[in-house]
């Protein structure tokens, strides 16, 4: 992670009182994080120290992570999502970046062997690389 970044998981996004979704990833700013390091029972950020919510997508959380979710983080002004989802056996993330005119997310790309970006920070990872860490069903 870029300087000024770090990563969590089982961390929710309070919204409001009513809204705290829980993205299976957070990317946020550091100091973000002094609220967390001051209470060990903190379990949330405020949308302001989110950089980027990733969600991954499985059979029981297709709607909400298709559409519940991303509604919300945009609302909240979450500028950069990932939803993650299964093609063949290999990650594809959908990138998206939110467009402060209609508060909407716009997509970026669709990034099947390689995710490559420049924003929200640069990043370059082989999603294959996934299938060749796993032993294949002959052994």
């Amino acid at each position: 992670m870029p300087d000024g970044l770090d990563v969590d998981r089982e961390m929710t996004i309070r919204i409001d009182r009513k809204n705290r979704p829980e993205p299976d990833l957070v990317v946020f700013r550091g100091e973000g994080d002094e609220d967390a390091d001051s209470d060990p029972d903190q379990t949330w950020f405020r949308p302001e120290d989110i950089v980027l919510a990733v969600e991954v997508v499985s059979d029981d959380s297709v709607e909400r992570d298709r559409d519940v979710k991303p509604r919300k983080y945009a609302a909240a002004g979450v500028r950069f999502f990932w939803r993650v989802e299964e093609e063949h056996g290999l990650p594809v993330v959908y990138s998206y970046e939110l467009d402060p005119a209609t508060h909407v997310y716009v997509p970026t790309g669709i990034h099947r062997e390689r995710l490559e970006l420049k924003e929200p920070f640069p990043i370059d990872i082989d999603l294959t690389a996934v299938n060749r860490r796993r032993p294949s069903p002959d052994g």
